[in-house]
Parts: C-alpha cells; sequence; structure tokens
C-alpha cells in the first residue's frame, strides 16, 4: 500500500509500473469513477472504445487472476465448529443481571 505524501505525491509500486510498461518521467492520468480513482497511463488503449471481444478477453484475465489469489488463500478444511454464545451477548457481557 502506497502513502501519499505532503505534497500530494505517491510512489507507484515497480511490479505495478513495470507491468503496465511505466517508466520514469511518463505522464499518468487520475480518473475519477466512481469511489475509486484510476490511474492510466498517458496514451494508453484505455482511452479508445475496445471491442466486445478484447472487454471479454481481459475479463477473463481478470477471472484468471482472481481465482489463483483465491486458490493461495488458507481457509480451513471444514467450517468451525458451533460456538457456546450469540451476538446479543456481547452487548451484556460484563453486565451483572442485565443492567
Amino acid at each position: 500500500m502506497a502513502k501519499v505524501t505532503s505534497k500530494l505525491q505517491i510512489t507507484l509500486p515497480k511490479r505495478i509500473a513495470e507491468q503496465h510498461g511505466i517508466a520514469p518521467g511518463d505522464e499518468i492520468e487520475f480518473q475519477s469513477a466512481g469511489e475509486v480513482i484510476r490511474i492510466v497511463p498517458a496514451g494508453s488503449r484505455s482511452r479508445e472504445r475496445l471491442d466486445q471481444r478484447e472487454r471479454l478477453r481481459l475479463f477473463d484475465e481478470a477471472s484468471k487472476r482472481q481465482a489463483e489469489r483465491a486458490s493461495k488463500l488458507a481457509l480451513p478444511d471444514h467450517p468451525p465448529a458451533e460456538r457456546d454464545w450469540q451476538r446479543d451477548d456481547l452487548y451484556t457481557r460484563g453486565k451483572e443481571n442485565g443492567e
């Protein structure tokens, strides 16, 4: 995760820069996209309208990356056992006689 400096500058992670062909001195564009900010290399293909086939190819690539990340998660082999408390118990914990 990158931090914003007092001059509102950020450092782009090297792996991301290399993956997208961004080098020192290149211009990038910041685009507001709802609740997120997109960083787009100037002159990138995202300015062009991608055809449906290309959008589907990019979606498939992203789906594969997501599946790879999910497969690396250390999930338990079996669901956790039933617990002996309920959510409401958290609100009354430490209070005597329901005070």
